[in-house]
């Protein structure tokens, strides 16, 4: 598959949709409001992160300003590196990843803070409490791993298949 920017389209998508979210609840939720979805197991809470995944590295604003571009920079590069591959899996991964970061960047520069709202309970305990950001990052990284893994088969597969070529060949010039 070869199209043009198909990254940079899914990034495009996945902050958009993340955007489109987030101003929802931001406009329709007061602080720490909830709504029901399907009983307390999926709940909407509209709740502020100044940290990153689990609230760890809570009020680092700094930081993530300063890391975030540097990794969207590094997997802009990467893409660059990857585009013309076809590998639509990792492709996607990297496009998810990218978008995901920078609709988090987006609320870290806008509000201080970055919107979260998305809480699943699995009886008493309770998931962090996350956004479409970072749902996209953690697909990307998934789909990242997955091709990494599919690919290191594939080449394995290749070598055992060239390996064992080499050696019909040794056997017919005896």
């Amino acid at each position: 598959m070869r199209i043009k920017g198909y990254s940079y389209w899914v990034a495009f998508a996945a902050i958009l949709i993340d955007q489109l979210a987030k101003l929802v609840i931001i406009n329709k939720l007061e602080l720490f409001e909830q709504i029901k979805v399907i009983g307390n197991f999926f709940v909407i809470t509209s709740i502020r992160n100044t940290g990153a995944a689990f609230s760890m590295l809570e009020g680092k604003q700094t930081f993530f300003l300063i890391i975030t571009p540097l990794v969207a920079a590094g997997i802009i590069w990467y893409i660059h590196q990857q585009r013309k591959s076809g590998n639509v899996r990792l492709l996607t991964g990297l496009g998810l990843v990218l978008g995901g970061a920078l609709g988090n960047f987006i609320d870290r520069m806008m509000y201080g803070h970055v919107v979260d709202f998305l809480s699943f309970n699995f009886g008493s305990y309770s998931f962090a409490i996350f956004n479409l950001a970072d749902t996209a990052i953690t697909i990307g990284v998934a789909l990242i791993i997955l091709d990494t893994l599919i690919e290191d088969r594939r080449a394995k597969a290749a070598a055992r298949e060239e390996q064992s070529g080499s050696k019909e060949i040794l056997h017919t010039e005896d």
